[in-house]
């Protein structure tokens, strides 16, 4: 397996309004028009359930595995190219906010790891930017 992690992201929100937004993926619906549609196409979700077709990997389905209220949301991935899990963690800076941080763990096969750890890399910082972005209210 392998790891990738984001940077820190400040937000300035409670740990618990993001955990609470973040761990009901229906709320995607909010910020649904923010995502640009050449990124993200066939973009359905419900409460445990993310599903997207991201070009030109395909089709990738996503489920929460796993909340540890106000602090972590962890995701397996049910339909993807590789095996992967994906943990969001959300920590208090103070009462009024707090910081992100996105590790997905990988199982890439070792021929593919060259070309496909600077995009996930990246995919991973991008997702993390545009999460700390939300209003989360």
């Amino acid at each position: 397996m392998s790891k990738f992690e984001s940077s820190i992201k400040q937000i300035a929100y409670p740990q618990a309004q993001v955990f609470n937004m973040l761990s009901d993926l229906t709320n995607i619906e909010k910020i649904k028009s923010k995502v640009p549609e050449d990124k993200l196409k066939e973009l359905t979700f419900d409460r445990d359930t993310l599903s997207v077709n991201v070009p030109p990997v395909g089709q990738i389905t996503m489920r929460i595995i796993e909340r540890e209220a106000p602090k972590m949301i962890k995701f397996a991935s049910e339909n993807s190219p590789m095996a992967f899990n994906f943990w969001i963690q959300v920590l208090p800076v103070d009462d009024f906010h707090s910081k992100m941080r996105l590790t997905i763990d990988a199982d890439i096969p070792f021929f593919a790891k060259a070309m496909v750890s600077g995009p996930l890399k990246e995919g991973i910082e991008k997702i993390a930017d545009a999460l700390a972005m939300i209003p989360y209210e």
